[in-house]
């Protein structure tokens, strides 16, 4: 059985770097432990040595483990560079359903895609960011090697949610440099309120990308356990509604289920692989289903 690190522990813990380096490391261990076929973001495979392979291919951390020779496979003849892309708008401060230490989306975004950076920085690919709100726009341009990942874990450091998502014409500039030779990893709840996040995922296809789109909620969201008259507010219009829990909640669940599917068939039209995480699960655990998920994809 998976052992995953508790959200709420990690939510204690404000050093990113230690957090992303500990759930990558626990991660890529487990992962060689049990000699999975992958690894990885772009999941160069391993085998079993055969007479002839060269002994430079021979992962020797992976031989002290298990005691048998493999060999990374299917190598890459050119790094990629690899995009992290992160929904800064208020919506994303959603918080855990069990947290009293304010993990919400945001933050549990910002650590997945710190982890996903570290592991990728790993393969030698750049790395390149880009935080999107209407009141700050964080963007550093895709460059390889431990000073690049220092340089993306800061700039996720110092990033803050607030306000809404930005317009089309304030990003526009720097989507050019985001179509070469890149995976795009979008971490988002996908709420919005004229269509400008799908307008974005879709400016950002190109026959020389992939982009894979990651939906956030909480179990809140999911099950809406709430009881009695309870009044919601939208955290970006603030406009608010007091409801009776009883009388919404089988119509608020219908309406989420068509959200849902209409957010899956927009992306699949668009050639975007759309996979939900929890941020009421474990870090790791997020990421074993999201790696997985790739791998199946490729």
């Amino acid at each position: 059985m998976e052992q995953f690190l508790d959200p709420l522990v990690l939510a204690r813990v404000k050093d990113m770097p230690l957090v992303a380096k500990t759930v990558a490391q626990g991660f890529l261990h487990g992962l060689h432990n049990s000699v999975k076929r992958g690894t990885g973001i772009e999941f160069s495979q391993y085998r079993a040595y055969e007479p002839g392979d060269a002994l430079s291919n021979i992962d020797w951390k992976l031989f002290a483990r298990s005691d048998r020779y493999f060999v990374r496979e299917a190598e890459r003849e050119s790094n990629i560079n690899i995009w992290l892309v992160l929904d800064a708008s208020a919506s994303m401060l959603q918080q855990a359903s069990h947290s009293n230490e304010g993990w919400n989306k945001f933050d549990y975004a910002r650590h997945l895609l710190a982890t996903i950076a570290y592991i990728a920085h790993q393969q030698g690919d750049g790395l390149g960011l880009l935080g999107l709100s209407s009141k700050n726009l964080h963007f550093l341009p895709a460059l390889p090697g431990k000073q690049q990942w220092q340089k993306c874990l800061l700039q996720l450091s110092d990033m803050q949610a607030g306000d809404v998502f930005p317009d089309s014409t304030i990003i526009q500039n720097h989507l050019a440099k985001m179509h070469d030779n890149a995976v795009i990893f979008v971490v988002s709840d996908f709420y919005e309120h004229n269509n400008e996040i799908f307008d974005f995922m879709t400016s950002l296809s190109s026959h020389k990308t992939e982009i894979v789109a990651l939906q956030l909620e909480s179990i809140d969201e999911v099950t809406f356990p709430y009881q009695g008259h309870i009044r919601f507010e939208d955290r970006e219009t603030k406009q608010q509604i007091l409801v009776s829990a009883k009388d919404v909640r089988a119509d608020y669940l219908k309406t989420r289920e068509a959200f849902n599917q209409n957010l899956s068939e927009h992306l699949a039209a668009n050639h975007i692989q759309h996979i939900q995480g929890n941020i009421d699960e474990p870090l790791d655990k997020t990421l074993h289903q999201f790696l997985s998920a790739r791998q199946k994809m490729l």
